[in-house]
């Protein structure tokens, strides 16, 4: 993949909110979910489910059950993948601590409120993401952490200037940052490899 092609994507996750692209998942809505108690016993049943095996609502533990509680009815019918994901999500749930989950509630209201057509864009890119191999994945994830290091004001104006560039600036952009990488080579990093 081609630097180019990789702040393309940098810029592309950093034109939406990065927690926005696990919505897709189908773990349960943290918003919609009651507060649970204090995770225990025994891991879920879906962690050491076989793919495609169904989870039987009595192998849940009584935190899950009252977590998915709005799914007991339904339960039975649900296709077993999504009855792991459930089970998955609700051991995640359980598992934050109350700032996390406050977190989560606020990034799922963003993407309730976010129009369709900004969702969808933000599964396309998710799922690009995805397709990247681990090191250009770790690659993507380090960029994201160094512009989220700039001073808000900085990142504000980087991408009001990217917003702003027709698609030619925009390669001429990709072009001249394509250029100083090669005559500045990466420098090895304390604490990296």
């Amino acid at each position: 993949m081609s630097a180019a092609h990789r702040i393309f994507l940098v810029l592309c996750l950093l034109a939406l909110p990065a927690f926005a692209m696990r919505a897709q998942s189908a773990e349960p809505a943290p918003a919609q979910v009651p507060a649970p108690v204090a995770a225990q016993g025994p891991a879920s049943p879906a962690a050491g489910a076989a793919p495609g095996a169904p989870v039987g609502w009595e192998t849940l533990r009584p935190d899950q059950q009252q977590l998915l509680e709005r799914f007991h009815g339904q339960w039975g019918q649900l296709p077993p993948a999504r009855q792991q994901a459930l089970a998955r999500g609700a051991d995640r749930w359980l598992g934050m601590d109350p700032a996390a989950r406050e977190q989560a509630r606020e990034r799922f209201r963003t993407w309730r409120e976010m129009p369709e057509d900004q969702r969808a864009l933000v599964r396309r890119r998710y799922e690009q993401f995805r397709s990247l191999s681990p090191e250009e994945q770790a690659e993507v994830r380090e960029k994201f952490r160094a512009f989220s290091r700039l001073p808000p004001e900085r990142r504000r104006e980087l991408r009001r200037r990217w917003q702003q560039a027709s698609p030619e600036q925009r390669q001429e952009m990709r072009e001249r940052l394509r250029q100083w990488r090669d005559e500045h080579p990466r420098r090895a990093r304390p604490g990296r490899n």
